[in-house]
């Protein structure tokens, strides 16, 4: 999904892998020709993950020729596959329609999301550019959905927001940014930042990882797992093929550093992306658009040895 990816990014325990383990994955039966990406794990199994849009008669809905994305909910079964998937439940009177990536906050009160101000009431007022990201939160109200979605207030017009990814003890965001200016300027087209999450929608300023993660070309879709280990993807170049996915491990005084490539067969001579480890540190997804494969972006389950 090379085209697809382009425009979303231009849109905007020390736990290791040693070398005697061994990656097991799986094609999981769920895909289709549709591309799959966007991948979050939240509580009771539940796999958040992003696709087209579709009518009532499973065609995709679009927007000046192009599908329009959307989050799914599924559930994670014995063999890996995702079930029972179905759209979030969003409240029927929010205009929020296109969005890339979603993720829950620890406790499951606060839903982030990736999206943009297309066709959006709340669009700012100063100028700013179509294809730009920004992240909102929003709230679950039983009987209505998610509701009350508000653009998170560090989020600035003139620059892209993405892929956000939440600590296990919900103090740290961590997503990517193009923001330019000072010390915390962006490297590349797109880094890694995080920020401190100090609650009621207060929060601190973005703080930019640095060059021992970020590079001079894109980093996204970044996932912090439990014992803080953070992966992402990345088109830097020495990899195995376009994007490929990476871990760096935090130390000790709370620098991530020292990153390395994953190896085969998570990443392959096509676009890796999306890497999710669930709580065990023995399993997860990841997205890829290797050739064999069914679709534009397919969902790869795995289990380590």
């Amino acid at each position: 999904m090379k085209g697809l990816l382009f425009y979303i990014f231009s849109l905007l325990s020390l736990f290791s892998f040693s070398q005697s383990q061994q990656f097991n994955i799986q094609n999981i039966p769920m895909n289709d020709d549709n591309p799959h990406f966007g991948l979050s794990i939240s509580q009771n199994n539940h796999v958040f993950l992003t696709s087209y849009l579709l009518s009532k008669n499973g065609k995709v809905k679009r927007y000046m020729d192009t599908g329009i994305l959307s989050i799914y909910k599924g559930v994670k079964a014995e063999n890996g596959n995702i079930i029972k998937i179905e759209p979030l439940n969003i409240d029927s009177k929010e205009d929020i329609t296109h969005i890339t990536s979603a993720c829950l906050s620890p406790d499951g009160n606060t839903l982030y999301v990736t999206t943009n101000y297309t066709n959006r009431k709340n669009r700012p007022k100063e100028d700013f550019k179509e294809t730009n990201f920004h992240i909102e939160s929003a709230e679950y109200i039983e009987g209505i959905g998610w509701t009350n979605f508000k653009a998170l207030p560090f989020c600035k017009p003139r620059y892209s927001y993405a892929h956000p990814s939440i600590s296990k003890d919900g103090k740290t965001m961590y997503f990517t940014s193009n923001i330019k200016g000072g010390k915390e300027t962006t490297k590349g087209p797109s880094d890694i930042f995080k920020i401190e999450i100090q609650g009621n929608n207060v929060f601190g300023k973005p703080l930019n990882l640095g060059s021992k993660v970020n590079s001079y070309n894109a980093e996204m879709f970044p996932f912090i797992s439990d014992d803080n280990v953070l992966y992402f993807a990345s088109n830097r170049p020495n990899g195995i093929g376009g994007y490929d996915i990476y871990k760096s491990i935090m130390n000790k005084k709370g620098i991530f550093d020292n990153v390395n490539l994953m190896p085969e067969p998570i990443n392959s001579k096509e676009d890796d992306f999306c890497f999710v480890l669930e709580s065990n540190n023995l399993s997860g997804y990841f997205s890829s658009k290797r050739k064999e494969g069914k679709g534009e972006d397919d969902i790869y389950y795995f289990t380590i040895n």
